[in-house]
Order: structure tokens, then sequence, then C-alpha cells
């Protein structure tokens, strides 16, 4: 027998919130001086608004993530058995990851010939899924436990680097080291964004997590369990960081000011995404759900329309501030093809001191955000009317 449920709006809605926030770091690559070339959060450069438009888009991968986890979860209490979810993860963890090695690849360079290799968030969940679709059979006990050890755990790891481009080397790198390969003699490059061994933990935390939204969960008791663990993981965050012993490759300093102080202190690591850095955005998120669960308007009805169709508008918006950044190329009076990302174009760095103001780049997402949301809601609406076509799923 089929357990039907409805869809969580409150989940709906930090989903969509979260990929709003991303089209802004992604149109300040595309924008902003110094385009894809310079790190905001390098604290010898930059300043405390362009930092923290830069942080505030930290929020958006791990509860991507998460919620991809819990939306596994949720998808799996509309099924008669794990087998089918089982299925289903497997699958579309495989398209996934081809969709990143392909659509979503080109987005990023405009490069025909697909010579930059770049794995970030989608190949990361693509890869997930895929593990999760076995782990599911566990005891859901033991899901917890490997959850945990793989979040808390995994910054043992941080001192076991690798260098070069040989097999083991770049297996490491999958798994839990950030690097870019040089390969074929500089005619292309590998781009390890996402070491994916601590996205696991977290993919098998949120799919847990779904628990709290099963069908007659009491609205109260997981209003408690979503206080309790947002306010927990905040505390865990700022004793841990404070103490500076774990948690995190890059321990905070004093530095010119007490502003830059607070930077430094805030500034965790993404790549891979340290316990700290996963404690600073899932506890806020997680309070943020409690939050949002008994409110309803315009506002977060917006955010419901974009947080259903998230990987709709995710390839979209990736393409959109592609070309907007070459039509901002035009502007300045540089060539187009500059923004054709091939290995040459990558490593040369030529457009480090090209760019708009901070401003700018404000405009472009609001613009951007507002042209996508009626796309979303006719993609939304569609998959609606056509729950019997499956492959609307992958989608």
């Amino acid at each position: 027998m089929q357990i039907i449920t409805k869809r969580i709006q409150s989940i709906d809605i930090l989903r969509g919130v979260v990929m709003v926030i991303m089209a802004l770091d992604h149109a300040r690559s595309y924008t902003n001086h110094g385009y894809l070339f310079t790190d905001p959060t390098d604290l010898d450069t930059t300043t405390p608004f362009l930092f923290f438009t830069r942080w505030i888009t930290h929020f958006c991968a791990p509860v991507f993530v998460f919620l991809a986890g819990t939306s596994a979860f949720l998808y799996g209490q509309k099924r008669s058995n794990k087998k089918q979810l089982s299925k289903f993860l497997f699958t579309r963890g495989l398209w996934l990851i081809f969709i990143e090695l392909t659509v979503v690849n080109f987005s990023w360079t405009f490069d025909i010939g697909f010579s930059i290799h770049i794995f970030q968030v989608i190949w990361a969940i693509g890869l997930c899924m895929i593990i999760l679709s076995v782990l599911i059979y566990l005891p859901y006990k033991l899901l917890i436990a490997i959850g945990f050890l793989l979040v808390i755990g995994h910054n043992a790891l941080d001192d076991i680097l690798f260098q070069g481009n040989d097999f083991s080397s770049i297996l490491w790198y999958f798994v839990h080291q950030k690097s870019t390969v040089i390969l074929d003699q500089g005619q292309s490059v590998l781009l390890v964004f996402y070491p994916v061994l601590p996205w696991i933990g977290l993919m098998v935390l949120g799919y847990c997590f779904g628990n709290l939204y099963k069908p007659g969960f009491n609205l109260q008791l997981r209003k408690m369990w979503l206080l309790y663990l947002g306010l927990i993981s905040i505390m865990l965050f700022v004793i841990l960081r404070y103490l500076n012993f774990y948690g995190d490759l890059h321990p905070w300093s004093v530095q010119k000011n007490s502003v830059y102080t607070f930077l430094s202190f805030m500034n965790t690591t993404k790549y891979p995404p340290s316990l700290l850095y996963l404690l600073m955005t899932i506890g806020p998120s997680l309070l943020f759900l409690r939050w949002i669960e008994v409110f309803k308007n315009r506002y977060t009805d917006a955010m419901v329309v974009i947080g259903r169709v998230p990987f709709f508008y995710y390839i979209i918006h990736l393409y959109i501030i592609h070309l907007i950044g070459i039509v901002g190329l035009l502007i300045q009076g540089v060539s187009w093809k500059e923004f054709i990302l091939t290995p040459s174009r990558f490593t040369s760095g030529y457009l480090n001191n090209y760019g708009f103001d901070l401003w700018v780049t404000y405009l472009v997402w609001i613009g951007v955000v507002f042209f996508l949301y009626p796309i979303c809601k006719k993609y939304m609406l569609y998959k609606k009317n056509n729950k019997d076509k499956w492959w609307l799923s992958y989608f």
C-alpha cells in the first residue's frame, strides 16, 4: 500500500531561499571586480560588505545537500518499499553526475571542447545519492552514527595531503582534498571543488532528519527538535571555533581591528566543508525551518515556487548569469571570448583586473531572480499537472 504525503511547505521555502541567495554568489563571480579569479574571503584584500556577500551564500550548498537527503526520505514515504527508493536514488545520482559534467560544466565555461572538468555541488549530490541508495537498507540508528561520524570526524583527515596527478592523488582529491589538476600538458584542467566525504555524511543526516516530517508527526515535538538541534549546532560552532583546536582547516586569528577579527572567526572552510562550516550553516537553517513553519504570505509563496523546481532554476540561472557576464565584458571593451573559459584563459588570470562594483552585482542578482520567477512558476504548474510523466521527477 502506498503512503500518500503532502509536500512540506517550510522545506520548500528554505530551499527556495537558498536558491535565491545562491544566484547572488554566481552573479558576483561573473560581474564583480576580479570575477572568478579573486577570493572575496581573503582578509588581506576584501571588505566587510564583499566578505558577507560571499559569506551569506555559504548556506546554500549545505542546505541543498541536507534537504536533498530529507527529500529522499519523504520520497521514500510515498513508495511501498525501499527497493523503489533505492532505484530512484541510484538512477537520479547517475543522471546528476552526467548533467554536472555536461550541461552544468558548459554553463560555467561556454567551452565546446569541454577542456575544463568541474566537480561541484551537483556531482556531489549525485554521488551521495548513489551511496545513499545502498545505505538506506541499514538500521536507522546506524545511519545516524555514520552521518555524524563523517561530518564530525572527517577533519581528522585534514593533514593527509596529496600532490600531483597520479591515480591515488586524484582519487584522494575526490574524497577529501580540494584541488586543481593540470592534465595533458595544460590542454585540460580538473577542478575538484566538492570532495565528497563530508557531503555524504550531511546527506545521510538529512535523510534521517526526514523522520521529523513523517505524516502524523507531532508539530510541537518537531518544533522542539528544530529548536534544540539548531541552538546546539550554533553553540557548538561558537565554542569549537573559539577554542581553535579542531573542526576547521584554517584557525581564526586576531586581525588589524575587531571587525576583521570577527571576519576571521566567521571565515570557515567550505572546500571540503569543515565541521564548523556545517555547524555554522545548518544550525541557523534549522531555526529558520522552525520559525517559517507557521508563516504564509506572498513572499513565502514565491519561495515555495522556486523551492519546488530548484534543479530547473539552477541550470537556467547559470546560463543567464554567464551571458550577462559576457555583456559586461563588451561594455568594458574586453573581448567576449575571455569568458569562454579554456585552460589557458582560466590559468592566465587576465580578468583579475576587470569587473564592476558590487552594487552592479546586486542589481544583476535581483534582475535575474525576478526574470526567472514567472518561468519557474510555469514549470512548477506544469509538473503539478503532469504527475504521470515519470521523467519530470529527474528535473
